[in-house]
């Protein structure tokens, strides 16, 4: 494992393309597919990665802030409530002039304007002849499910319960495409929405008109970092015929493609070519989906954040648990701290930590599975010293040995088995965290979840949660083997 870390951290270090133009996505399917379009147009002129998934508009604009991305698909209404914290429908002169000190700006207006709006079943808005946001006032009983994002924006839930006086306290947050089964199977009564979804004619739902004109407009658009065009003239101008050309028609028709009839991200975005409606694609198998051509790839990428991370929380927590189980009054202290980072929740150290490292991918992930696995093991390390019985200890010293010794020759093997236990513990929680770091373009296993939940396909969700599963167990398994092992080793040794 050793003689592995320094070529791991080389590949690390080594950028898949130093020139190449780096794409970003959020995580919906709209926005993944609207990548694979930016991709695909650009794709042959010049080296090109598109990095999808992205989590939410605070990941992906830090992102595009800190240069890890040239730029994404985003919505002018975004841009102004969220990004630029203004109110009313600025034009993309404003939006433009207010961009330019952060070294950004907004182009290339697809054709299409995807609004936020809120929706019940037809027949449920029928009986309580909900038809506005206005009536939604009416009718305090009913249950909201309504996605993390839209509860988290200033364009979204805030504003609009205060712009119509909605009697509604703020619900837990349901993921976009979970909503649709949820509200298809009645466990909701109100979903939000965008006005391009798929699925809204597949679900019979209602639209409810907002009649006070809360939303602004959200022309989908590219927004990008000003160099963008000097740095990569040719595929600047490739870009630039994108101006138009996705109405919502057509746009509707590539997100049903990848919802509704199997499609691949990438083959929905082929049909920005293809008059007329697409063909139905029979949707893949487990086990083709399982074992798919980026298998090998995810499998790579997932293992490198584990094995990675784990090391390098052994190296900064064996010595951590030590201090804290020789320096008492420090004890308290080194528990908690690892204890605290263990709380918070992960997307949020991720924002941090792209913020702090200026870069999405790899390194951030790393850093944030390196201080999720400190606390099993600095505690078990601690527990461990700690718990060595008197004797042993007045043995070591009868020897002679220095206190320095003592600690490694003799109280450190005889605490290794808890040791051991909090790195197993730490190793099977980091195959189970790398999955998120899937959202700030990490890779592995995570990716396919993300297009799952993006989809609400369970093939593809659960493509990506065995295989992590499965992996989680080879690595327990694989400790305690190790463990049985150490352990007759030291039955032997102390029989000789």
């Amino acid at each position: 494992m050793t003689r592995l870390l320094p070529l791991l951290a080389l590949l690390i270090a080594l950028p898949v393309h130093a020139d190449a133009l780096r794409i970003g996505s959020k995580r919906f399917t709209e926005s993944y597919i609207l990548g694979e379009v930016l991709r695909r147009t650009v794709e042959g002129k010049i080296p090109v990665e598109h990095r999808p998934g992205l989590g939410n508009t605070g990941i992906v604009f830090a992102a595009l802030k800190a240069g890890s991305i040239d730029l994404y698909p985003e919505y002018t209404g975004t841009i102004a409530r969220e990004i630029l914290k203004v109110n009313g429908n600025p034009g993309i002169g404003d939006l433009n002039a207010a961009l330019a000190p952060q070294g950004l700006g907004v182009a290339v207006r697809l054709g299409f304007n995807n609004t936020y709006a809120l929706a019940m079943r037809e027949d449920r808005a029928e009986a309580l002849r909900i038809r506005t946001l206005s009536d939604l006032a009416r009718h305090p009983g009913l249950k909201l499910g309504l996605s993390q994002e839209f509860i988290g924006r200033g364009d979204g839930w805030p504003g609009l319960k205060s712009a119509y006086r909605l009697p509604y306290a703020t619900p837990s947050g349901l993921d976009h495409g979970l909503a649709y089964e949820a509200i298809a199977a009645g466990k909701i009564d109100v979903m939000d929405i965008y006005s391009t979804d798929a699925k809204i004619e597949r679900y019979k739902l209602r639209v409810l008109e907002d009649d006070r004109k809360y939303f602004p407009s959200y022309e989908a658009a590219l927004l990008y970092r000003l160099e963008v065009p000097m740095r990569f003239p040719e595929a600047w101008r490739a870009l630039e015929k994108l101006e138009g050309r996705i109405d919502a028609r057509k746009m509707i028709r590539m997100n049903a493609a990848a919802e509704l009839e199997g499609k691949s991200f990438a083959e929905a975005a082929a049909l920005i070519d293809v008059e007329g409606g697409p063909q139905r694609a029979a949707r893949r198998d487990f086990f083709s989906a399982l074992f798919g051509p980026d298998f090998l790839r995810l499998t790579g990428e997932h293992l490198l954040l584990v094995f990675v991370s784990l090391a390098a929380s052994i190296v900064l927590g064996v010595p951590l648990g030590v201090a804290a189980a020789k320096l008492p009054k420090t004890e308290q202290a080194i528990l908690g701290t690892v204890g605290v980072i263990q709380t918070i929740p992960s997307l949020a150290l991720f924002a941090f930590l792209i913020a702090l490292t200026g870069t999405i991918g790899t390194w951030p992930a790393l850093i944030a599975l390196l201080l999720y696995a400190l606390l099993p093991i600095v505690r078990n390390t601690c527990t461990g010293l700690t718990g060595i019985v008197r004797g042993m200890r007045q043995a070591a010293m009868a020897l002679g040995l220095k206190p320095r010794d003592r600690l490694w020759l003799v109280e450190v093997p005889l605490a290794l088995p808890s040791i051991l236990a909090g790195v197993k513990t730490s190793a099977v929680i980091n195959v189970g965290t790398a999955t998120i770091a899937a959202f700030i373009g990490a890779g592995g296993y995570g990716e396919r979840i993300a297009s799952g939940l993006a989809l609400n396909d369970n093939v593809t969700l659960l493509a990506g949660a065995i295989p992590a599963a499965a992996l989680a167990l080879l690595i327990q398994g694989a400790f305690e083997l190790g463990e049985r092992q150490f352990g007759w080793m030291a039955r032997a040794q102390g029989r000789s």
